[in-house]
């Protein structure tokens, strides 16, 4: 076979997206693309808009029907990111009225807190919020 270039299909095992959690969604991703050696821009940005459910292609319509010649994965992960991110008074909102236990387990439940409130909270405010909210 002197002469013939071989073409290999790479699997990409890409989670579904999490539009509550894009940044780490990305993140997976992102390690499945150097697992499969996957380093072109355009590669990248058409797995990601084959693994968005409509809704969230909708969100950023402006970058797919429009892509930039260059960074199109970026623009994309950095739209996607922004655009359905809560924002930091969103996240102290929730978690000061509406967060609760369920069903995890209260170290869980501790690093949900903190995630949600990103350094914006005192340490002590915190537990005293995830005190409460255990149960007796």
């Amino acid at each position: 076979m002197e002469g013939q270039e071989q073409i290999a299909r790479l699997v990409v095992k890409a989670p579904p997206f999490w539009p509550d959690e894009p940044e780490l969604w990305f993140a997976q991703l992102e390690s499945q693309f150097t697992l499969g050696g996957i380093t072109q821009d355009a590669t990248k940005y058409f797995y990601v808009l084959t693994h968005l459910e409509t809704r969230y292609a909708r969100e950023i319509r402006d970058i797919v029907t429009q892509p930039s010649a260059q960074g199109k994965y970026d623009a994309v992960k950095k739209a996607l990111t922004q655009r359905l991110t809560a924002t930091q008074e969103q996240r102290i909102c929730q978690l000061l009225e509406h967060e609760k236990l369920g069903d995890r387990k209260p170290s869980q439940f501790l690093r949900h807190l903190q995630t949600l409130a990103n350094n914006n909270v005192p340490e002590q405010l915190l537990r005293t919020l995830w005190l409460g909210r255990l149960p007796q």
